[in-house]
């Protein structure tokens, strides 16, 4: 999810100072939070808190603790497991009877429902709703009618949802899809109260939801606070009191609060500090395998990009990027080089495929500026790398891409960054097709399926394809792959559609992410799901 849900991160902090701190100047360890609550780093989200439009971080994080669906992660292996689903069942990959688990209620004791998750999809689908993540909902059977491609929708609610009685609706779709039940994890897919339908502006204000969290304030640009819902009837209680996410727009004083005792988790560390966190830390420094590619994008609405040799050029820039000396040096080996456009997290019986870009992603000058020169030459003379410049330490590794694409050429303006001020003004502009060259493109999985690493962004109009790539032998064999009801059927031909991602090199893969986090001496049983989050309600406190 979470288009750019997408952003690139790294985390850690430095417990020998916090010890200090507390030690020598009586400092707050507790962030100034109330007993029992933690503190932790965040980012405003780029738009309001509905679930079907959140398809960023930040954003993310909240909606994860505030709501659960039918299906929820582990937050240990990803496999997508039965949260309010009492049964998902189906005998042709099409057509599924959805069973939804009795005493489940929302934050303001609302009952959740069938029609909870009926109405909320419906309203997700809707075109007039203009809801980014509306189009996980285009393989239920009428999304051509509720959100057309131009037009004005002539239905509002999607003919494949049909409520049965208080527990049980069906859905149909539009074609065969067999991993249509794990994708049900995601937060688009959350059930909504009524109170969202019939005061949506004071929902917006204060969101209400289902899961172990309820919201108790937000201040735009400082906070938002989140408490333990003591009525949440689900398995995975809070451990803890709460949660206060403090927003920074500098991760750099992320981690100076961190070291004074005046936050208790960060999940962005700088990165400069990376080389220190290990033995700054110890055991309160976590760096593990997560759903992360970080890649560059390309603006395919604009002509010099997209022209006959585009791909060469394309070509040509992965391979004039030392992949290796950057995460090594950059990122100390919390990045490893990219070798195919997914994650080594779904393993190969997923569809990761190791060394499936080949020689296009290994460093070769001599070849890189040879295909560049074929290619017709960089459009303007100049690549310019937009990156958001108040999260994620991109600054450093933008430099240093285009330090190696400078070298590679022999050209020292041949490549420069491109800073934003802000992620949510990043977005917009990237919305608002704005971009005239490459641009940071890291994606969070959504669900552990190599369909999400390569549908939504690479499909015709798909919800995160920012650069509007499209390729008709791509959509064909995504859709070929989709209708498999064999697994492992299924996978084999996803890589084949990632081959064509590969042919026409329609992303440059820089590296894999791993999820890594530091927290103070406060905090324990923290840890990170698969998607590099951290898993706020098994933390405890003192």
């Amino acid at each position: 999810m979470r288009g750019a849900r997408h952003a690139g991160r790294a985390a850690g902090a430095v417990a020998v100072a916090l010890a200090a701190a507390a030690c020598g100047g009586g400092a707050d360890t507790s962030g100034g939070t109330a007993p029992g609550v933690l503190s932790s780093s965040w980012g405003d989200p780029q738009n309001p808190l509905e679930p079907s439009n959140t398809n960023e971080v930040q954003g993310g994080k909240v909606l994860d603790m505030v709501f659960r669906g039918l299906k929820r992660y582990d937050p240990k292996t990803g496999q997508a497991k039965d949260m309010l689903a009492e049964s998902i069942d189906t005998k042709d990959s099409q057509n599924f009877t959805v069973k939804v688990k009795d005493g489940w209620t929302f934050s303001n004791g609302e009952k959740v429902t069938a029609k909870s998750f009926v109405d909320a999809w419906n309203y997700g689908a809707s075109l007039k709703n203009n809801q980014k993540n509306a189009y996980f909902f285009g393989y239920i059977e009428g999304y051509d009618k509720v959100h057309p491609d131009s037009g004005s929708q002539s239905a509002d609610t999607l003919s494949g949802l049909k409520v049965v009685d208080d527990h049980t609706f069906t859905v149909k779709l539009n074609q065969k899809f067999s991993s249509f039940p794990d994708t049900l994890g995601y937060v688009a897919f959350a059930p909504l109260p009524q109170s969202f339908f019939t005061d949506h502006s004071a929902w917006l204000s204060k969101p209400v939801g289902n899961g172990p969290y309820a919201i108790e304030s937000y201040t735009k640009g400082s906070q938002m606070a989140l408490k333990k819902w003591d009525g949440y009837p689900g398995p995975d209680k809070a451990q803890n009191n709460g949660v206060t996410l403090k927003v920074y727009t500098d991760n750099n004083t992320a981690y100076t609060d961190l070291m004074a005792g005046n936050l208790d988790l960060v999940d962005d560390v700088p990165a400069p500090q990376l080389k220190n966190v290990r033995s700054d830390l110890g055991g309160r420094y976590i760096n593990t395998p997560a759903g992360i590619i970080q890649t560059l994008a390309f603006p395919y609405y604009d002509p010099a990009w997209n022209k006959a040799g585009s791909e060469k050029v394309r070509t040509g820039l992965s391979m004039a990027i030392d992949r290796k000396q950057i995460t090594d040096t950059i990122f100390q080996k919390t990045r490893t080089p990219a070798t195919d456009w997914t994650s080594p997290v779904l393993g190969t019986a997923g569809g990761f495929q190791d060394g499936l870009c080949g020689k296009a992603c290994e460093y070769d000058p001599a070849e890189a500026k040879k295909l560049i020169q074929e290619g017709g030459g960089l459009p303007g003379g100049q690549v310019k790398i937009t990156y958001n410049a108040d999260t994620g330490s991109h600054k450093e590794w933008i430099d240093a891409v285009c330090n190696s694409i400078n070298n590679a050429l022999g050209n020292d303006k041949a490549c420069v960054g491109n800073p934003v001020g802000t992620f949510a003004d990043f977005r917009n502009q990237i919305g608002q097709h704005k971009m005239s060259g490459p641009f940071r493109a890291g994606w969070q999985m959504d669900y552990p399926l190599i369909q999400n690493f390569l549908q939504p962004l690479y499909y015709t109009n798909a919800s995160s394809n920012d650069g509007k790539w499209s390729n008709k032998d791509f959509d064909r064999l995504v859709d070929q792959a989709n209708a498999q009801t064999d697994t492992g059927k299924a996978v084999s031909t996803f890589q084949k559609a990632e081959e064509v991602v590969r042919d026409n090199m329609a992303a440059i893969p820089l590296w894999y992410q791993n999820g890594s986090a530091g927290y103070s001496p406060r905090l324990s049983n923290v840890a990170l799901n698969p998607f590099s989050v951290p898993v706020y309600n098994e933390i405890k406190v003192g």
